[in-house]
């Protein structure tokens, strides 16, 4: 599965992007306003788009049947849109603060604004992560809060490691 660059747009919505195994290089911006804008980027440039389509929601949920969506994307896309609630995958380095932590070490359950609700590790999700769960290199930490939380959380794990 490809990578997914996801990027917060303020005041617009969430814009993810990822290329191909063909080297194309795809994306969707999730409007605030509901709608959603398919984009296609030009090969020759990376930061322009040779195909932008707007997509309704009924447009966009049949695209996804056709592709074999399930209903947890559809789900994912409703928390996303609840106002003022922010959702963040933290990608865990074997460079960042961390990997090798526990939970309890690295302060996350500290009043922040934000919490790891779960972590991603290979095919497995551990959800409401203990005190004394070690994050690994490779484990994915999903964050949930407030949008300056999840930036706080984002930086507190993905920072180096302290001298």
């Amino acid at each position: 599965m490809s990578d997914v660059l996801e990027t917060h747009l303020p005041g617009v919505g969430v814009r993810m992007d990822f290329t191909t195994r063909g080297g194309d290089r795809l994306g969707m911006i999730s409007h605030r306003a509901g709608h959603k804008d398919l984009l296609v980027y030009d090969r020759d440039d990376p930061d322009s788009c040779g195909v932008v389509l707007r997509l309704e929601d009924d447009d966009a949920r049949t695209l996804g049947d056709m592709l074999g969506a399930d209903q947890v994307m559809e789900e994912i896309t409703k928390i996303q849109s609840i106002p003022g609630l922010t959702i963040d995958w933290v990608p865990v380095r074997g460079g960042s603060r961390c990997a090798g932590s526990s939970m309890a070490q690295l302060g996350a359950h500290r009043d922040i604004g934000a919490a790891v609700v779960a972590v991603i590790r290979d095919d497995d999700t551990i959800p409401s992560p203990p005190d004394d769960f070690v994050l690994q290199d490779g484990d994915t930490a999903v964050a949930v809060g407030g949008a300056e939380g999840v930036r706080r959380l984002f930086e507190l794990l993905q920072g180096r490691p302290e001298a």
